[in-house]
């Protein structure tokens, strides 16, 4: 397990290009027959992926952690990216489809990530935090997410989001998770833009067309920065930072966040004419 740092505001506004990808971008995810977790300084967030082939990968908790098993004081969500596999916790295993999710619960002790055919493998995006409560494991399909349909074509902004973990869906303890999709014709996510003072949040971008990127912006929304991220690059946002993008073609991206509280609305939102 690698840890990764983050850069205070005050920092970021001396940092260079190199920098601020160095401090918030985490580029070097889901490699085959892997599992990556990167542990960061945001509310102690793990931001992981597993891709497995023929044989499972299991989930370790390593030595940073200092605990027996992974999940023993965490609680672990996951988003399937690529093909169908499937998530054994603890004897059972659960199928995931492209884009189903799986929460995992404190306490579960084994975990192991499997392909259905490991020439087209599962991608599987794992986001953890620390948990004080157990919750059990369960898994949602699509049809199960709460859908909300956000923006319109006129500010080129429509996009779906839907909500997986959350206070009215899989229970968890501090986790928020879910992804949106942006609707043909819209390149805006999260615009107009906002923070949470009480939350930090990950940003997973994936789907994003061959030579296309997406640029996302950061910072206080009066000193923006922009960083370029491309196919399955995830991006930290600290509690004072905007968190929004434009892509130059079609994508999608994975959001979680953790912190004091589970509530979607509690953000501080800005006038798009705000921004600098």
């Amino acid at each position: 397990m690698n840890s990764h740092t983050t850069r205070c505001f005050d920092a970021m506004r001396h940092a260079d290009t190199q920098q601020l990808r160095d401090s918030y971008i985490l580029e070097d995810l889901f490699n085959i027959n892997e599992l990556q977790l990167v542990y960061t300084d945001l509310d102690r967030a793990i931001v992981g992926s597993a891709v497995p082939t023929d044989t499972p990968l299991t989930l370790k908790a390593g030595d940073q952690l200092r605990s027996d098993y992974f999940c023993q004081r965490r609680e672990l969500g996951v988003i399937n990216f690529g093909n169908k596999g499937s998530i054994t916790v603890d004897g059972t295993s659960y199928p995931l489809e492209k884009l189903e999710c799986l929460y995992v619960g404190k306490g579960s002790q084994t975990i192991s990530f499997q392909s259905e055919n490991g020439e087209a493998p599962a991608q599987f995006y794992l986001l953890s935090y620390p948990a004080h409560t157990s919750y059990p494991t369960a898994h949602a399909k699509i049809e199960d997410a709460n859908k909300l349909e956000l923006g319109s074509p006129e500010e080129s902004n429509e996009r779906h989001l839907y909500q997986y973990i959350h206070e009215n869906g899989l229970q968890s303890c501090q986790l928020v998770m879910g992804f949106t999709v942006l609707q043909s014709g819209s390149v805006w996510n999260t615009m107009p833009p906002h923070t949470h003072d009480r939350r930090s949040e990950v940003y997973c971008y994936f789907d994003i067309a061959e030579n296309h990127q997406v640029a996302h912006f950061m910072g206080k929304p009066q000193e923006t920065r922009v960083l370029w991220m491309q196919e399955k690059h995830a991006v930290l946002s600290p509690s004072w930072s905007i968190h929004s993008g434009a892509g130059t073609g079609s994508y999608s991206f994975a959001w979680g966040m953790g912190g004091e509280n589970q509530r979607f609305d509690d953000m501080d939102g800005f006038a798009i004419t705000e921004l600098r």
